[in-house]
């Protein structure tokens, strides 16, 4: 009976028709954005909407290449979101093994609830960062940002992490120590390995965080610091919003992150569905 509905016709189609108007309210905007990015300022400033009929234009991307100060913009994000990665790997790993090889009563329960620290918006924190910031004269420091996001991201990949190594064996690595393994060949050659898929799911979240945060950085950069969607703000001036340019940097800001996220979409799969924290 489960069958013949399930390969019911007009079940098919309403199926397939669903997933089209899905597809198309997720794209719709993604269009939007990309297209205003090629378009002439009359045409943008058009009272009637044109989307798809019209001769587009590089001047948008020119003028963001060349006076737009991209280049500076996409080093500094590129740093923050990097280090900030790297660092939340790091330290994130090493809590969330000690989390997972020390026995204590509890260990649960703290490795659940270092993600509500996660929970906290970063509007909440955008005001005594800025004072403490400006106290210590480090508004125009990329540490600052590097600091703030690897702090910020900490608590999901202790979360994550910790999953994944209760998952692991301990006799993995003691039967690696009696082989006459190092603990540091025990992580690379044991532990990294199996534990690959949690390391990119929590590196590709940080890395997207730490590069489309946006009220953190405003607050928290100069002029020469600022990051790729604080440049992007900078085109809503006095005299109107420059909304061909702002679509054009838009678009620019998100292709590394979706970059990273298709060729990363197995291990992204393997990890939410593997490193589910268990009792």
């Amino acid at each position: 009976m489960a069958t013949q509905q399930i390969n019911n016709p007009l079940n098919t189609i309403l199926h397939y028709t669903a997933l089209i108007v899905l597809s198309l309210i997720v794209l719709a905007p993604i269009w939007i954005m990309v297209a205003t990015g090629f378009k002439p300022d009359v045409v943008v400033q058009s009272r009637e909407p044109i989307w798809f009929f019209f001769v587009p234009t590089l001047d948008n991307y020119e003028y963001i290449f060349t006076r737009g100060r991209f280049d500076t913009y996409l080093w500094n994000s590129i740093i923050i979101g990097v280090t900030a990665t790297f660092l939340t790997l790091f330290f994130g790993g090493l809590c969330a093994y000690a989390l997972a090889r020390t026995e204590f009563k509890g260990r649960v329960l703290v490795a659940n609830t270092t993600l509500l620290v996660r929970m906290v918006p970063p509007a909440v924190l955008a005001v005594p960062a800025f004072a403490m910031v400006i106290q210590f004269n480090l508004n125009n420091d990329l540490a600052v940002l590097i600091f703030f996001y690897t702090a910020l991201n900490l608590p999901f990949a202790i979360w994550l992490l910790f999953g994944f190594y209760k998952q692991i064996p301990v006799e993995l690595e003691e039967a690696a120590i009696v082989d006459g393994a190092t603990p540091l060949q025990v992580f690379f050659k044991v532990l990294f390995p199996l534990m690959k898929s949690g390391y990119a799911v929590a590196g590709i979240f940080t890395f997207r965080i730490a590069w489309n945060e946006f009220i953190l950085a405003l607050l928290l950069t100069g002029r020469s610091t600022r990051t790729l969607p604080v440049g992007a703000a900078g085109f809503i001036t006095d005299t109107g919003v420059e909304w061909g340019r702002i679509m054009a940097m838009g678009t620019l800001i998100v292709i590394p992150p979706l970059l990273f996220t298709f060729f990363a979409a197995r291990q992204i799969i393997q990890g939410m569905t593997a490193g589910a924290v268990k009792g």
